[in-house]
């Protein structure tokens, strides 16, 4: 059997700057300026035999070790809790693109829900010689933030605390965006609501959250009822348990579910479609996060869209900040949700 040809990109990987300056017979030194400064520093002479041999050889440089001769990687550290879920997905499109925009590169780092990998996640990190980092983490390990300021790194921090560490923080305003919708299903006749969420665990966003519905529910007194339910991936029994025992109970007024975030919705979503339950028919629903199949499902599922795109930009911005050296107090940038009202949240017929 013949071997494959080698492609060039695989034989300009194994050229190193030795052959390049072997080639135009002139020092690796000689070579290394040509590369860094162009001919500014060389005779006419001597930069054309570098330019020939570097063609000659299709010879490419190593853009990561060009950097770090510099003294900077242009590399951004993101580190995500799930890069299943799409607000995860989303947030990290806006940082990828306010990152290259800048002339930067991110390194992603996903975590799956461990905590116990988030300062394993910094220090692999480190080892790349990441500029700074945005950590979107389930935010329980403070030696991964600890890990980041002993490497002289900045860090921003996405959507959710690590304790009451002193660093910029952007995401939702979670307090107003639970208002919005809950009060839009409760101005749309439901008078029982249902939020159901993932164990909150200390991870703020979800600790937010949870205290905001509570908030309302006490405000408007004896005119809505709500609970908290705290529904694992794994065991949807309890979800349709609850479910059913509340609508069974029709007299007591409309049901409606605010779900904590996509992967509740669409967990919500196959208890209802097991059950044969419709949205906009016995119950409704509005559900954090709005990613596109929401519009697919049932008469369309009513949602809080989170401004991931600008949370991404702004925490890159923030970051930028930081390595330019500007000397700012701790931020934390709490931006609004907008409601995006479909047939699962209009009044039950």
């Amino acid at each position: 059997m013949s071997a494959r040809p080698e492609s060039s990109a695989a034989r300009s990987a194994k050229l190193t700057i030795q052959d390049v300056a072997d080639a135009a017979r002139v020092s690796k030194a000689t070579v290394s300026r040509y590369l860094n400064r162009g001919d500014a520093q060389l005779s006419p002479e001597i930069a054309a035999r570098v330019a020939a041999a570097i063609e000659s050889l299709q010879y490419r440089p190593s853009p990561m070790a060009q950097a770090l001769k510099r003294g900077r990687s242009s590399l951004i550290g993101l580190v995500v809790a799930d890069v299943t879920n799409p607000y995860s997905v989303a947030v990290l499109q806006g940082v990828e693109k306010a990152c290259r925009d800048a002339g930067y590169m991110v390194m992603l780092f996903n975590i799956g829900n461990d905590d116990i990998r988030e300062r394993e996640a910094v220090e692999a990190l480190s080892h790349y010689q990441v500029e700074g980092f945005i950590l979107h983490t389930l935010g329980r390990d403070t030696g991964a933030l600890a890990h980041a300021h002993r490497m002289g790194k900045p860090v921003v921090l996405v959507d959710r605390r690590i304790g009451d560490a002193p660093v910029d923080l952007v995401g939702l305003d979670n307090a107003s965006a639970v208002r919005l919708a809950a009060r839009h299903l409760l101005d749309n006749g439901f008078r029982r609501l249902l939020y159901v969420t993932e164990a909150s665990r200390g991870i703020s966003s979800r600790e937010e959250r949870v205290e905001a519905f509570r908030a309302f529910l006490a405000e408007e007194g004896g005119g809505v009822r709500g609970a908290v339910l705290e529904s694992a991936h794994d065991e949807p029994i309890e979800l349709e348990q609850t479910l059913g025992r509340w609508l069974a109970e029709p007299q007591d007024g409309p049901v409606a579910v605010l779900s904590a975030n996509a992967v509740m919705t669409l967990q919500v979503a196959a208890a209802c479609n097991r059950r044969g339950w419709q949205f906009g028919r016995e119950l409704g629903l509005v559900g954090f996060d709005d990613p596109p199949w929401l519009s697919l499902v049932g008469p369309g599922l009513s949602a809080i869209a989170q401004p991931t795109d600008d949370i991404g930009h702004l925490a890159v911005r923030c970051l930028l900040e930081r390595l330019r050296g500007e000397q700012l107090p701790p931020r934390h940038i709490l931006l609004p949700g907008a409601l995006m009202a479909r047939g699962s949240s209009r009044p039950l017929r």
